[in-house]
């Protein structure tokens, strides 16, 4: 990191001694608007583009078993005996879930640079081996040492993210990523289409050329990774020293923490007993359900509507077309009206529609287009949920957790989607469906709790009935 254009921490620690002071201390600096528009505008191209290629193709190599399925490899590794191909499917998660907050904490000890590129290249090689494995059992084993690089990468991107950003800004950045890697992920059968169209080549059947590719693709990424990751504010290496000023100055006079606090085993203690952290990442459990039941099974249930492999896999790609335009159309104005809760709610409600119809409708393209609404509703919940938890913590320590912790059961999530899509259900799966309609109720019953708690003590805030400040944040409110 060159020192000539950005704050060390030391930097920092020798203009502003102490966390209370940063502001006092940056009193007499004035940054007109048009500096400020340039500088985070210059931050939104040099972070969120970069972060949303790389996690697309993290969740890519993810959801891809889908499409390989469709495209021979159930009937070569013999997934279609029991529950394999669940199983194949739910082991990922296991390691996926328990690593995510060691993940997390290492992030600073590591280097941003150093400890994302580890684990980006270490998971595209694995991703790469797949293309050779020869039963169920070394597939399981490939799935389980995916779970283990890929479970801090995610909940990382989310720290980063909200470390850079005021509260009431952080929904359209997190949504514009959000949006870029789905998208991305939703051209995974179209890839995979065309990557399948290689059997043969090589003596390999076309499935393997799926994981081939994409793992010497995402093998590429880990070396962009290292070239180009951003790293926290303070640390960062691509601004001038007044552009990291002012971007520290906007995050501490909006919520107080820019400097980052030392992360300890009692904080960590701590912050995990704080139940809405915990409400958190079960309100993410329950609108991953959807999107990883369309990612792992929408090929399969329109292979089971009637169509064919080909049409499987590419109609599995439009439902998540939409999406972009209704996503970021929610996160324009819940920024702007600094409002999440109400904006959950009207998603969540989509996504049960569309849930119901691909359940219960009698007609295959009434289904069909339930999947569309599904994932319409279920795009623009996910980042809601995140911009909800992520405006309503502060500190540096609390947000690693926070991030950690949500996304970890978020993973649980997916344990739960690919395990109640059972294969005798197919080609209907009514039961997997209807437990996923279950956790958009739950969702709604977490979101109520927690809103209604936060009402009541902004309230006692208000009308001096409480002497602590919130959050240990003197002028901080909870965003509902």
């Amino acid at each position: 990191m060159s020192e000539s254009n950005s704050f060390t921490d030391s930097d920092i620690k020798k203009v502003d001694p102490s966390k209370e002071s940063v502001n006092s201390e940056k009193a007499d600096v004035v940054y007109d608007a048009a500096f400020e528009r340039r500088t985070m505008r210059y931050v939104d191209w040099r972070i969120i583009p970069i972060l949303a290629m790389v996690y697309s193709f993290a969740l890519i190599d993810r959801i891809n078993l889908g499409a390989a399925h469709t495209a021979g490899m159930g009937v070569d590794l013999k997934l279609l005996t029991g529950n394999r191909f669940s199983i194949v499917s739910c082991l990922y998660f296991v390691p996926y879930t328990l690593l995510q907050l060691p993940g997390n904490l290492v992030l600073r000890y590591f280097g941003v640079r150093n400890w994302l590129t580890f684990i980006v290249l270490s998971w595209g090689a694995i991703q790469l081996s797949m293309g050779w494995v020869k039963s169920w059992g070394w597939l399981v084993l490939c799935r389980v040492l995916l779970g283990i690089f890929e479970a801090s990468f995610f909940p990382s991107l989310l720290f980063i993210i909200s470390t850079w950003y005021k509260r009431h800004e952080v929904h359209q950045r997190l949504s514009a990523f959000y949006l870029i890697s789905v998208t991305a992920g939703g051209l995974s059968p179209i890839l995979a289409y065309a990557f399948s169209l290689l059997k043969g080549r090589g003596g390999l059947a076309g499935w393997r050329w799926i994981f081939i590719i994409e793992g010497a693709i995402t093998l590429f990424l880990g070396i962009v990774t290292w070239l180009f990751i951003p790293d926290f504010p303070d640390q960062n290496n691509f601004l001038t020293k007044e552009q990291t000023a002012l971007v520290l100055r906007r995050i501490d006079e909006d919520r107080g923490d820019a400097i980052p606090d030392p992360i300890t085993f009692e904080k960590v203690k701590k912050h995990l007993k704080d139940w809405t952290l915990w409400a958190y990442g079960t309100m993410f459990l329950c609108a991953a359900m959807p999107s990883y039941a369309q990612s792992f099974f929408l090929p399969i249930i329109l292979n089971g509507m009637g169509w064919s492999q080909t049409a499987s896999l590419l109609l599995s790609a439009p439902p998540y077309g939409p999406s972009i335009v209704t996503t970021m159309i929610v996160a324009y104005f819940s920024d702007k009206q600094k409002h999440r809760c109400g904006y959950i709610v009207v998603c969540v409600v989509v996504c049960l529609v569309g849930l119901c119809l691909t359940a219960f409708a009698k007609q295959n393209p009434v289904r069909y287009f339930g999947a569309f609404l599904t994932n319409a509703g279920n795009s623009g919940a996910i980042p809601t949920i995140l911009a909800y938890a992520s405006n309503n913590v502060v500190s540096h320590s609390k947000r690693s957790v926070q991030t950690a912790l949500t996304v970890s059961l978020g993973g649980i999530g997916g344990i739960l989607a690919t395990t109640v899509f059972r294969a005798q259900d197919y080609p209907h799966y009514i039961p997997g469906l209807g437990a996923t309609i279950g956790s958009q109720a739950l969702l709604l019953t977490l979101l109520a709790a927690t809103t209604l708690r936060f009402m009541w003590l902004n309230k006692s805030v208000r009308d001096g009935k409480r002497k602590e400040p919130l959050e240990d944040q003197p002028g901080f409110y909870y965003t509902l």
